[in-house]
């Protein structure tokens, strides 16, 4: 299936590697490696990818630490099982290497699915609104990727609003970001999650027919004007 075809997973990322590439899996005698990649934020900070490549698309030296990448691929899920337990686990599948764009943004994501849980609204002590919102994204083969979203301020007071099965279409950045997670009353560990920040979204109707790339372009990721409606006419 070609990439530009899927339009409801959408990924480009332009960073540098900054871990050794390991063996993940394999798939009807296709390996695949993980690696992460750092991307640089217009603030000057960075997110830490996960990242998933196929060895059909690997040459000579490209994933040494250090050397630059730029990709478009999809933002996938899978579960893992960790002492006896499930876990969500995250990556950037990249479909398809391309030439650097450097007057784009370097870590922008296009979404479209259904929300598979009510969303959690809540503010910060500073009185900062934010959603988390798990949408779950069809894909080929009839599999589903669960992909944990975040949106702030007036995006948040949509979302909350918003129940299970409700469709949404998104386009923001994929975000790594630290937590302390509790093992014991005595004992923390430091874990990363990752998530994708929203800047624009949309709500629209079963049944509707919705073109994302109309909506939101890949790249610069910026909305058409469209308003934040839980319909919209096209």
């Amino acid at each position: 299936m070609n990439y530009v075809s899927e339009k409801n997973n959408k990924v480009f990322i332009s960073g540098e590697i900054v871990s050794d590439a390991t063996f993940s899996h394999e798939v009807f005698g296709e390996g695949f490696y993980e690696f992460f990649v750092r991307v640089m934020r217009l603030s000057g900070q960075a997110d830490v990818l996960p990242v998933t490549l196929s060895e059909r698309l690997i040459q000579d030296g490209m994933l040494a630490k250090g050397k630059p990448i730029c990709a478009l691929g999809q933002f996938r899920s899978y579960n893992k099982i960790e002492n006896g337990k499930s876990r969500l686990m995250l990556t950037v599948f990249i479909r398809e290497l391309i030439e650097e764009l450097p007057d784009k943004n370097p870590n922008s994501i296009l979404l479209s699915g259904y929300i598979c849980k009510p969303p959690i609204y809540r503010t910060t002590p500073f009185n900062r609104e934010i959603a988390d919102v798990l949408i779950a994204v069809n894909r080929a083969y009839n599999k589903s990727d669960y992909i944990p979203c975040i949106a702030w301020g007036r995006n948040a007071r949509f979302v909350k609003n918003l129940n299970v099965g409700d469709r949404i279409a998104i386009s923001g950045r994929i975000q790594s970001r630290e937590y302390q997670k509790k093992l014991s009353e005595t004992e923390t560990r430091t874990m990363t999650a990752y998530e994708v920040s929203v800047s624009k979204l949309a709500a629209f109707e079963a049944g509707e027919e919705f073109d994302i790339d109309s909506e939101f372009d890949l790249y610069s990721m910026q909305s058409k004007n469209a308003p934040l409606t839980a319909h919209l006419d096209y």
